[in-house]
C-alpha cells in the first residue's frame, strides 16, 4: 500500500506488483487473511482489509493467521506514525497470535526499526533482486520505480517454504540464527546468518 512514499508522485496509494501478491498468497496456501494497510486499488484481495480513513490498521485488530503488510514507508503526519510502528505489529502479531507475517519493505538495515523488530526477531528476509520496485499506483504500473531497494520479510516458522519461493524473487537471508542474540551498539553479533543465493 500506501502512504509515505511522495517521492515520485503525490499519490499515496503505491499498491505491491502482482508477482509479489502471487507469490505472497502461494507461501500462505493461496489465502491472504488480512492486509492491514489496504486501498481501495489494491489487487491484495485479502479476506479482511483496513482501509483509511474508516479503519486504521494499527489501531485494528492483527489475530489473523496470514498477514501480508506492504506498509507506509513514510512519516503518516495526520497520525504521527512511521514504518516502526508497521513493524512493531508485524512482531507483536507473531509472537502474541502465532500469526505468520510477510512485509515489503524497504532495505535499511541500519535503522533502529530493523535493529528492533527484524534482526533477531523475522525468521528471514528476502532482498529483492528488483532494485527499483515498480510498485502499482493507484493500482495501475506506472513503470516509475521506487527510489530504495526493497525486502520481503518473515515473522514465522517456515524458512525452507520461504526459501524455496522467495528464492526466485532475490537473496534469501536466514536470520534464525540471529534470534535471541542483542542487536545494536551493546553486543557484537559472532555468529553471522546463513547466506542462500
Amino acid at each position: 500500500m500506501t502512504a509515505g512514499r511522495t517521492v515520485n508522485t503525490l499519490s499515496q496509494d503505491w499498491g505491491t506488483p502482482e508477482k509479489y501478491v502471487k507469490a505472497v498468497r502461494e507461501f500462505f496456501g493461496g489465502k491472504i487473511d488480512l492486509d492491514p494497510c489496504s486501498n481501495i486499488c489494491s489487487v491484495v484481495k485479502a479476506e479482511q482489509e483496513y482501509i483509511l480513513p474508516h479503519h486504521d490498521g494499527l489501531k485494528e485488530s492483527w489475530n489473523f493467521p496470514h498477514i501480508y503488510v506492504n506498509p507506509p514507508y513514510g512519516t503518516d503526519n495526520e497520525r504521527g506514525t512511521k514504518i516502526k510502528q508497521w513493524l512493531a505489529k508485524c512482531l507483536e502479531a507473531n509472537q502474541k497470535y502465532q500469526a505468520e507475517v510477510l512485509a515489503l519493505i524497504p532495505v535499511a538495515s541500519n535503522t533502529g526499526h530493523w535493529k528492533n523488530y527484524v534482526w533477531g526477531k523475522a525468521n528471514s528476509v528476502c532482498f529483492l533482486y528488483d532494485t527499483r520496485l515498480k510498485f502499482l499506483v493507484n493500482g495501475v504500473d506506472t513503470g516509475k520505480g521506487a527510489p530504495m531497494s526493497c525486502s520481503m520479510v518473515y515473522w514465522g516458522e517456515n524458512y525452507g517454504r520461504f526459501y524455496d519461493i522467495f528464492i526466485h524473487f532475490g537473496a534469501v537471508v536466514d536470520l534464525r540464527p540471529l534470534q535471541g542474540k542483542i542487536i545494536g551498539d551493546h553486543e557484537v553479533i559472532h555468529q553471522p546468518a546463513l547466506f542462500q543465493i
